[in-house]
């Protein structure tokens, strides 16, 4: 494993346990319903309340380990060191096909988002684009994605 970083690896054991429960437990049929439509959820028997404290749980968990992570890779625990990665993490998963408005994305494509995302800001970086630039040209990307995804739901719609 010394070829690998340890992220990484993280993220793959991580990575494979949402996907599978996502798609093959009823929590994950029941994260999509109440992601899809939260009204339709509830008449339909899901405790829509449950979903969503399970939901923000795991992220509250996945959000400490991404911090103990950063943390031992910086070798520093400072109070702001993770401020301005929320709009890296929206425009990975936008990029990736999740849609803002819920119900649907894949693991996949979160990631393959967020391996975009991070090829992009490298490149930005080598160009040495001003950190402010970096933050518009995300936040243009971001608008796109969301355009793109609600143009894509309004041609599906019958």
């Amino acid at each position: 494993f010394k070829v690998i970083p340890l992220p990484v690896i993280y993220l793959v054991i991580i990575a494979v346990l949402a996907h599978f429960i996502l798609k093959r437990t009823a929590i994950g049929r029941y994260v999509f319903a109440t992601g899809s439509n939260e009204e339709a959820a509830r008449l339909s028997g899901i405790n829509v309340r449950i979903v969503k404290l399970v939901v923000y749980s795991i992220s509250g968990l996945m959000s400490g380990l991404s911090g103990a992570i950063l943390v031992a890779r910086l070798n520093s625990a400072q109070p702001a060191i993770g401020s301005g990665y929320e709009l890296d993490a929206i425009a990975a998963a936008v990029i990736g096909g999740t849609s803002l408005s819920g119900g649907e994305g894949q693991i996949i494509g979160t990631i393959i988002g967020a391996l975009i995302m991070s090829t992009m800001k490298n490149g930005l970086n080598l160009m040495h684009v001003s950190q402010f630039w970096q933050q518009v040209i995300i936040g243009v990307v971001v608008i796109v994605a969301v355009y793109i995804d609600i143009k894509r739901r309004d041609t599906q719609r019958p």
